[in-house]
């Protein structure tokens, strides 16, 4: 990461460098500051444990990748609502082994951003998540890589 990127401190600081950064002619640089915004805002949620910094990361990079084809702050209302009635870790194991595949799936696969979708943060603490999970996870991100 950029070392000026790095110092960022609020998620507001983030948006005016990644705003400034596509002005200039820097889209790369605009991409670390909006990552660094995901883990600001994931770190200010308060997260007790890895995996569950992770999955809000995944939130709020969904978050910022609606924002960005909305012209405006988007928030992923339904996730949110199931993470206050089941606990975050429930609700990602119920969002990836629904048959569907989620919107912020195929939104951040859309944008190269799958390093934060659910499934691959999943397979990135399968001792967290049940064996259908992990299943289902690695199969997503196998077709999603597939030309």
């Amino acid at each position: 990461m950029d070392p000026r990127i790095a110092r960022l401190k609020t998620v507001k600081d983030c948006e005016n460098f990644a705003k400034n950064a596509v002005e200039r002619g820097f889209p790369g640089l605009a991409i670390e500051a909006r990552e660094r915004g995901v883990q600001l805002r994931a770190e200010a949620h308060g997260a007790s444990i890895a995996v569950e910094k992770e999955c809000l990361e995944a939130i709020y990079a969904f978050e910022e990748v609606k924002s960005e084809e909305n012209g405006r702050r988007t928030k992923a209302s339904r996730t949110w609502q199931a993470i206050k009635r089941y606990g975050i870790i429930p609700a990602v194991e119920r969002i990836v082994t629904k048959r569907e595949v989620s919107a912020g799936f195929t939104a951040l696969a859309e944008m190269g951003l799958m390093e934060y979708a659910f499934e691959a943060v999943v397979l990135r603490h399968p001792d967290s998540f049940t064996v259908e999970a992990r299943t289902i996870s690695r199969q997503r991100l196998d077709d999603a890589r597939k030309p």
